[in-house]
């Protein structure tokens, strides 16, 4: 299986831990919505729709990109480097 790159990887926060999850490839994205994504809502199901889509050729990567980010968004994942930093609002 060929795996599609989808352009400059995406990192988001996805717990509260602060673990960080790169995705660089549409076939990632669809793991994460399909088996790990925390919530059922229609921005997963728009995600999910679209990400196959794109592997299949018939929408485009930027699309599936942009649905996958809003998905994340509803689920609670924040990008890496927007966190808040407890650490530094103390200094």
């Amino acid at each position: 299986m060929i795996e599609i790159n989808w352009g400059k990887p995406l990192s988001f926060v996805v717990s509260p831990a602060g673990d960080i999850q790169e995705f660089s490839t549409a076939e990632q994205a669809r793991h994460w919505l399909r088996k790990k994504w925390p919530v059922a809502d229609p921005a997963r199901d728009r995600a999910l729709y679209l990400v196959e889509a794109a592997m299949d050729c018939m929408a485009s990567v930027g699309t599936a990109r942009r649905a996958f980010i809003s998905a994340a968004r509803t689920a609670g994942f924040v990008p890496d480097g927007l966190m808040t930093q407890p650490e530094r609002l103390a200094a």
